[in-house]
C-alpha cells in the first residue's frame, strides 16, 4: 500500500526586528517555533542593528527548534526562508544563513513571500479557506484577498503602515517602541478629538495622521483623548477599505493578521464590520499573527509541493516583493457569494443600494447606514460629508460629458440620495479591448475638471445601451493633483486584475492610451512633478504611457 512521504521544513523569518525558526512538516503540524526580538535602546528599527541581531540569533535558534522538534538535521527535507519585502540588510542575512544551512544539509531550499506567509499560516490555523485579509504590522498594511490565480492587493498604504505610524507616535511623544501597547491602553481613557480620515478608494494613508495627532500633543491636549482618537481614526479607516473589499469580492471570510492584531479594539472593530455582512471573522492565535518562523515554513511546503525548489542562484532577496507578484494556484478560489435581501440591489461598503421609484419611474435609494464598528462622532462626519459631497459631484461630472444617475432628490438628515436606476451591464461582465479604451477617455474627462472619482472598479461603471455609466462617487472630491489622479488609475488596475490576471495588463494599456489621448496639454508637466508618487505607487507605466512612451527618470527616495 502506497504511503504518502509527510515532509519536513525549517523556515527562517527575520524581515525586521523579529527573528523567527520554525518548523513545520506538510499535514500543517506545527513540531518548533523559536524566536527573539530586537528592542532598540532609542529610535526605530535600524536596518544594520536588525541585521546583525539576525546574525547572532540564528545560529542559535536552528539548534533550539530542532531540540525542540525532537528530530535530527537529517529528518529535515526543506528549507525555507522569507525572500521579502523587508529590510535590506536583514534580509541578506537571512538569505545566507538559509543558503548555508541548505548547502551545508545538501537540503533543497526556497523563498517565499513574507506577506503570503502571514496568510497562509493565518489560513492553516482557524480553518479558512479562502478571506478577505486584513494584514497590518510594523512594515506592511495591505487588504488582500485571491482572485484569478494570484493573491491581490485591494488596498495599501500610500505611505507608511499602520503599524509604523503608531511606533513613530509614540517614539515622537516619548511613550516608547514599539507604540501600539501603550496607545491601547492611553486610549482606554480618551475621548475623541477631531483628526484626517484619508481614504482613498482602496488605499489609506497615514502620515497626515500621525502629523496633526503630533500636533495635537504639542498644542497641550491629553495624551489620552489623542491616542484615543488616533488608534479609532486609523482602525476605522482600514476596516472601511477592508469591508469594501468585501463587498466587491462578496467573500464570506474575514481575516486578520500581522502584529497589529494584538490590539483587542482593531480585533472588535473588524469583526464587528464581518458579522454585519453574515461574514465569518478569522483571527489566527496571536504567537502566528507576529513575524515568525513557522509561517516560511509552512508556505515553503506550499510552494515547495507546487513548484518544486529554487536553484541556489535564485535565492538572491527581493527588498519589494510584492504580495501580487507570486503565482498562487494552490487556492481553492470557489466562489462564496453572500445572500442579500431581496429589497437589496447591493450593500457596498457606503452603503445599502435599496429598490425604489420616483413619479412611476425605477429609482434606487442609496442610504449610507450607520457604521457599528466606528465612533458616533466619526461616523457621522463621514456618512454627512460624503452624502453632501457625492449629490454634488453627480451633478458636476456631467458637465465633462460624462452620463452618470439622474439625482432626484438628496436627504442629508437620513444620509441618503435618490437618483436614477440604471438598467445595463456590470462592466466586469463585458469588458473589452475598446470598453477599455473608452473607460481612459471618460475617465480622462473627468479628470480634466479636477475631479476625483475615489473608487473606480468594474463594479462601479455599467453599459447602457453601448454607453459607459459611471456610478457611486461616494469617496470623490475635487483635487488637481497627479497624485490623486495616479490612485484613481492604480484602483482601477487592481480591480481589473481581480477579473482576470491574464488580460488586466492589457486592458490597463488600454486605458492608458484612451486616457493618454483625451487628457490634453500638461501631461509633461504632471509627470514631472509626480516621479516619485509614480515609483511608490507602482504607477510608473502611467507615467510613461502619458509621457508617450519617452523615458522616465525616477529618483528613489533614500
Amino acid at each position: 500500500m502506497y504511503k504518502r512521504q509527510v515532509l519536513i521544513c525549517l523556515g527562517i523569518e527575520g524581515t525586521a526586528e523579529k527573528t523567527g525558526v520554525g518548523i513545520v512538516d506538510s499535514d500543517g503540524n506545527i513540531l518548533a517555533m523559536a524566536g527573539e526580538q530586537l528592542f532598540p535602546e532609542k529610535g526605530g528599527i535600524h536596518p544594520r542593528i536588525a541585521a546583525e541581531h539576525h546574525g547572532y540569533w540564528i545560529p542559535k535558534l536552528i539548534p533550539k527548534a530542532i531540540d525542540e522538534a525532537g528530530i535530527s538535521y537529517d529528518d529535515l527535507d526543506l528549507i525555507s526562508f522569507s525572500q521579502g519585502p523587508g529590510l535590506g540588510p536583514a534580509l541578506r542575512i537571512v538569505a545566507t544563513s538559509a543558503r548555508t544551512l541548505a548547502l551545508s544539509l545538501n537540503k533543497p531550499i526556497i523563498g517565499v513571500n513574507h506577506c503570503i506567509g502571514h496568510v497562509e499560516v493565518g489560513k492553516l490555523d482557524t480553518g479558512a479557506v479562502n478571506p478577505v485579509t486584513l494584514y497590518v504590522s510594523g512594515g506592511n498594511s495591505q487588504v488582500i484577498s485571491h482572485e484569478s490565480g494570484r493573491y491581490r492587493i485591494f488596498g495599501e498604504t500610500l505611505d507608511i503602515a499602520a503599524g509604523n505610524c503608531l511606533d513613530h507616535f509614540g517614539r515622537e511623544t516619548g511613550l516608547g517602541h514599539p507604540g501600539g501597547p501603550v496607545i491601547e491602553k492611553l486610549a482606554k481613557k480618551g475621548s475623541y478629538v477631531d483628526l484626517p480620515y484619508v481614504v482613498k478608494g482602496m488605499d489609506f494613508s497615514f502620515s497626515g495622521l500621525l502629523s496633526a495627532a503630533l500636533r495635537e500633543v504639542k498644542k497641550g491636549t491629553p495624551i489620552e483623548d489623542v491616542c484615543f482618537s488616533l488608534q479609532e481614526t486609523a482602525f476605522s479607516m482600514l476596516v472601511e477599505v477592508t469591508e469594501r473589499a468585501l463587498s466587491h469580492t462578496q467573500k464570506d471570510e474575514v481575516m486578520l493578521c500581522g502584529g497589529v492584531s494584538a490590539n483587542s479594539r482593531l480585533r472588535e472593530m473588524l469583526k464587528v464590520m464581518a458579522e454585519e455582512h453574515g461574514a465569518k471573522f478569522c483571527m489566527p492565535e496571536m504567537k502566528l499573527c507576529g513575524d515568525n518562523g513557522v509561517m516560511i515554513a509552512w508556505l515553503g511546503l506550499i510552494m515547495h509541493n507546487q513548484f518544486g525548489p529554487l536553484d541556489i542562484k535564485d535565492t538572491g532577496i527581493i527588498q519589494r516583493f510584492r504580495t501580487d507578484e507570486v503565482e498562487a494556484p494552490w487556492v481553492n478560489n470557489n466562489d462564496s457569494h453572500l445572500k442579500l435581501p431581496d429589497n437589496l440591489i447591493a450593500k457596498g461598503a457606503e452603503s445599502d443600494i435599496i429598490k425604489s421609484s420616483y413619479l412611476g419611474k425605477n429609482a434606487v435609494l442609496k442610504s449610507r447606514i450607520p457604521k457599528a464598528y466606528r465612533i458616533a462622532e466619526i461616523d457621522s462626519k463621514i456618512r454627512k460629508s460624503r452624502t453632501k459631497l457625492e449629490a454634488k459631484l453627480l451633478s458636476d461630472v456631467k458637465k465633462s460629458g460624462v452620463i452618470t444617475p439622474v439625482l432626484y432628490d438628496v436627504d442629508l438628515e437620513n444620509k441618503s440620495i435618490l437618483m436614477e436606476a440604471i438598467e445595463g451591464k456590470m462592466l466586469k461582465e463585458v469588458i473589452d479591448d475598446n470598453l477599455a479604451y473608452k473607460i481612459g477617455v471618460e475617465i480622462a474627462k473627468i479628470h480634466s475638471l479636477d475631479i476625483i472619482h475615489g473608487d473606480i472598479t468594474t463594479s462601479n461603471m455599467m453599459l447602457r445601451g453601448g454607453k459607459l455609466v459611471f456610478l457611486d462617487f461616494g469617496l470623490g472630491r475635487h483635487s488637481d493633483l497627479f497624485e490623486d489622479k495616479a490612485v484613481d488609475l492604480l484602483v482601477l488596475k487592481k480591480s481589473l486584475q481581480s477579473i482576470d490576471g491574464t488580460t488586466a495588463s492589457k486592458y490597463f494599456d488600454n486605458v492608458l492610451e484612451g486616457y493618454a489621448e483625451s487628457y490634453g496639454k500638461n501631461k509633461d508637466k504632471i509627470i514631472e512633478k509626480s516621479k516619485r508618487f509614480l515609483f511608490k505607487t507602482g504607477l510608473i507605466t502611467v507615467a510613461r504611457h502619458l509621457n508617450k512612451g519617452k523615458k522616465v527618470e525616477v529618483v528613489e527616495n533614500k
